[in-house]
């Protein structure tokens, strides 16, 4: 999917929110793969008292690969994630998210 978005500093501090409506935070950095040209994660800062939140215990955010992306405008819709990071143990794939 391409970013419809002139500069990647246009996605910082947008507001995430899930396909399903759920409101997660803001995206705080991004990761970028310089030789590709393309976005490789969002990090997305939890909003506290969100679902998101709720599901991280104490980190503070987390970090989304951009697959999980399903639209940039002027907010960014996401998969829902919070059934990935409440699994039961299981080894993460690929594209799981990492927590900080």
């Amino acid at each position: 999917m391409a970013v419809n978005v002139k500069n990647v500093s246009e996605v910082f501090s947008k507001d995430v929110f899930t396909a399903r409506g759920d409101y997660y935070g803001k995206i705080t950095d991004v990761k970028v793969d310089l030789v590709k040209f393309r976005l490789k994660s969002l990090v997305i800062e939890a909003a506290r008292g969100s679902p998101l939140a709720q599901s991280l215990g104490g980190k503070r955010g987390i970090v989304v690969p951009y697959q999980m992306v399903q639209s940039v405008g002027d907010i960014v819709i996401i998969k829902p994630i919070a059934n990935q990071l409440l699994g039961s143990g299981e080894e993460k794939d690929e594209k799981a998210a990492a927590t900080y």
